[in-house]
């Protein structure tokens, strides 16, 4: 969601909480979470209604790092 306030260009991340300041060279993600669900699992709302009748969830990461998670330069 950009913006411009007082002459200053502003990008909110509403998802990760970050902000940024005018131009951004590298912006890295400062922390990962990994989440296995099954079909459903993760349904926010008031008024949330799932019908599954076979729900199987695999979790197998062949993969050792998904995303690294590094310092900024």
């Amino acid at each position: 969601m950009p913006s411009i306030i007082a002459g200053l260009p502003i990008n909110i991340d509403s998802v990760s909480g970050i902000v940024n300041f005018g131009d951004s060279l590298n912006t890295s993600p400062k922390r990962n979470l990994k989440l296995y669900s099954g079909a459903g699992g993760a349904n926010i709302g008031n008024f949330v209604n799932t019908n599954n009748c076979i729900s199987f969830t695999n979790n197998l990461d062949p993969d050792i790092i998904d995303q690294p998670i590094v310092r900024n330069v």
